[in-house]
């Protein structure tokens, strides 16, 4: 049986107490949930007075779960990850997705992916709407691990329970050149022709290892062409991002002589979605897709996870 002073703890007040171990600040947490600081110390009070321990240590700079609220913490996630499947499943042969499908994409594959995905979508899952959130892969996951996501579009991680991943494509890097590069203008170039000291890399491609030295830099693509044009020297960029990129003014674009350097790209989702069926369906338009865009190669698997 539920104590009492245990019933009377809401989703929302569980919901409030995630958010402040997520964020690590009251005041942090607080902006985000749209509460006052105050009500919110308030509401995980009650909590931690209806389980008979506190869950947080505070007085310090940054909040930290104690070591008996941590055991705690897990839990609480996993009751709010429940109660959402059961909101799903409530809602699950309705539409597709129950009517939502909350995706996260890489930022620097979002824009130039998704305007190849927003007219089939809703074709091949009529009632269903496609909510978007851009971000980096382990924010992503994090989120889609919290329940914040249905499915995200990200490069191959180490397997974590609980998360089912289908392969999708391979999507090669191009050369971005400065238009009076030595090198500008022609189709292709070796990776041997490039002077690493010239380059701007991405994080993402600068993690292949490919090439050493140069500037490596966390900003989108149309501000690492940018880089590139005022610098000088070159940088990898993906091939989804030609058309828009090759319209930069000053800018040149080639493609890597021999097997080109690149990212693999997967989609992931949760093993207890409701929706598994729905997200196999999405997973293979995405495929479709790939295909017909020119430079990527479908990932081939033995079958679907």
């Amino acid at each position: 049986m539920i104590s009492t002073h245990l019933s009377v703890v809401s989703l929302r007040d569980l919901t409030l107490v995630q958010a402040v171990r997520r964020h690590g600040s009251f005041n942090s947490a607080a902006r985000a949930m749209h509460i006052s600081p105050s009500g919110l110390s308030h509401q995980v009070q009650k909590v931690e007075q209806a389980l008979g321990t506190p869950l947080f240590e505070r007085g310090g700079r940054r909040i930290v779960p104690t070591a008996g609220g941590q055991r705690l913490l897990e839990q609480i996630d996993a009751v709010l990850v429940a109660a959402e499947h059961l909101q799903q499943a409530a809602r699950a042969g309705e539409v597709a997705f129950g009517g939502e499908l909350r995706l996260g994409v890489l930022a620097t594959l979002g824009p130039y992916l998704l305007p190849h995905l927003i007219a089939p979508f809703p074709q091949h899952f009529p009632a269903a709407t496609l909510s978007l959130s851009e971000g980096k892969p382990r924010g992503l996951l994090r989120r889609l691990h919290e329940g914040e996501l249905d499915a995200v579009l990200a490069p191959p991680a180490p397997a974590v329970s609980g998360i089912a991943m289908r392969p999708l494509f391979f999507e090669p890097w191009e050369v971005m050149l400065r238009a009076d590069h030595p090198l500008a203008g022609r189709r292709s170039v070796a990776l041997e022709q490039l002077d690493a000291k010239e380059a701007t890399l991405m994080t993402e491609s600068h993690a292949d290892h490919v090439l050493g030295g140069g500037h490596v830099q966390d900003v989108s693509l149309e501000s690492l062409a940018a880089l590139v044009g005022l610098r000088g020297g070159y940088a990898l960029v993906p091939a989804l991002a030609h058309d828009r990129l090759a319209s930069t003014p000053d800018i040149a674009l080639a493609k890597i002589k021999g097997q080109a350097p690149g990212r693999e790209i997967a989609l992931y989702w949760r093993e207890a979605s409701p929706w598994h069926g729905d997200l196999q369906a999405f997973a293979e338009l995405l495929r479709k897709l790939a295909k017909q865009r020119p430079g990527l190669k479908l990932i081939e698997t033995s079958k679907p996870l």
